[in-house]
């Protein structure tokens, strides 16, 4: 976007150029005109990297190498205080302090610690968009963006509340695949080689403790791979599939590398997650929305968002067909 602005501007758009002023206020001149998109950047665009004691050196210098390329105005911070604080109040007035499960704490524990550090974000998102500006001497507060691309939406691989709570999702109908085809685009045509240090990242939400041994890995928890995800998303807003017809379309498409019993089970496990979850998209936030592959909320889709996750005459009709082709595969 500032790219476009900056070129407008040197055209001598004036209407694009009294927006600008307008926007970035009495910060600048009343002929201001912004010499480069990292400029402009500086005064509109904040970006801040949320840690913990989870986070990796590696994200958080990828954060800052970015913030440097583009010319953000950008703000590393550790939020170890608050997640610390919010964890003693519990063992205060519960008597009882949850653990990570990598050190002996149950699977209720170990969720409930990482919606904390990821419930934060949102908070801390919308106190800095409110006072960063005012730090600056601004005039205005910032309208907070959210980041949960439509794959992780459909599947519920989100914490409701998070940083994807905010007033806008400018990448809320993208897939993850689509993503990657754009960084890797704006890697080449915008000159932003340091974004070959994200398309190289796995994905890791990282908000349990690392080792050597053990790294969080978004598609090791979700039980899928995001190139999978993307199918069945697609298949199901676009395509309207339920579990059976979704599994009679994919011994099509997968039928070359999986057997039809890991497709069923794969499906299942996509159906169940995205049952359970279905109530996320009630309060999804407001996304850009580019084509029909988009979170499907009650917005835009009457479905219903209580679901029985355990859709059991689908999965048992799913089931009766693997087990006739079974048995005719064993008959050859």
């Amino acid at each position: 976007m500032c790219r476009q602005v900056v070129a407008a501007c040197a055209r001598g758009d004036q209407q694009v150029l009294h927006d600008v002023r307008r926007c970035i206020g009495a910060a600048v001149d009343a002929d201001y005109v912004p010499a480069s998109p990292q400029e402009l950047a500086g005064h509109l665009f904040y970006t801040c990297y949320m840690g913990t004691e989870n986070s990796s050196r590696e994200t958080r210098a990828r954060a800052a190498h970015l913030a440097q390329a583009i010319g953000s105005y950008h703000v590393d911070l550790n939020m170890d205080a608050a997640v610390t604080a919010i964890v003693t109040l519990f063992a205060l007035v519960a008597g009882s302090t949850p653990q990570y499960a990598v050190r002996g704490g149950s699977s209720r524990e170990n969720l409930a610690l990482q919606n904390i550090q990821a419930r934060l974000r949102m908070l801390l998102a919308y106190l800095f968009a409110a006072l960063l500006p005012w730090v600056r001497s601004r005039e205005k507060s910032l309208l907070v963006l959210a980041s949960a691309n439509v794959d992780e939406s459909l599947r519920g691989y989100f914490t409701k509340y998070d940083c994807s709570s905010a007033d806008l999702n400018p990448i809320g109908s993208v897939s993850k695949a689509d993503l990657r085809k754009y960084v890797q685009f704006a890697r080449t045509h915008m000159d932003l080689p340091v974004l070959d240090e994200f398309l190289s990242a796995m994905p890791s939400a990282e908000l349990v403790p690392h080792s050597e041994t053990y790294v969080q890995s978004d598609e090791v928890e979700m039980g899928m791979s995001y190139d999978e995800l993307g199918v069945f998303g697609r298949l199901r807003k676009c395509e309207g599939c339920g579990p059976y017809s979704m599994v009679t379309r994919l011994l099509h498409i997968w039928g070359d590398k999986l057997t039809p019993r890991e497709i069923a089970q794969k499906v299942k496990r996509f159906f169940f997650y995205y049952s359970i979850n279905r109530h996320k998209m009630t309060t999804i936030t407001p996304a850009y929305h580019a084509e029909t592959y988009a979170p499907d909320d009650n917005r835009f889709d009457l479905r219903p968002f209580l679901y029985n996750a355990n859709w059991t005459w689908q999965f048992r009709i799913v089931d009766e067909m693997i087990d006739r082709i079974e048995q005719r595969e064993d008959s050859k």
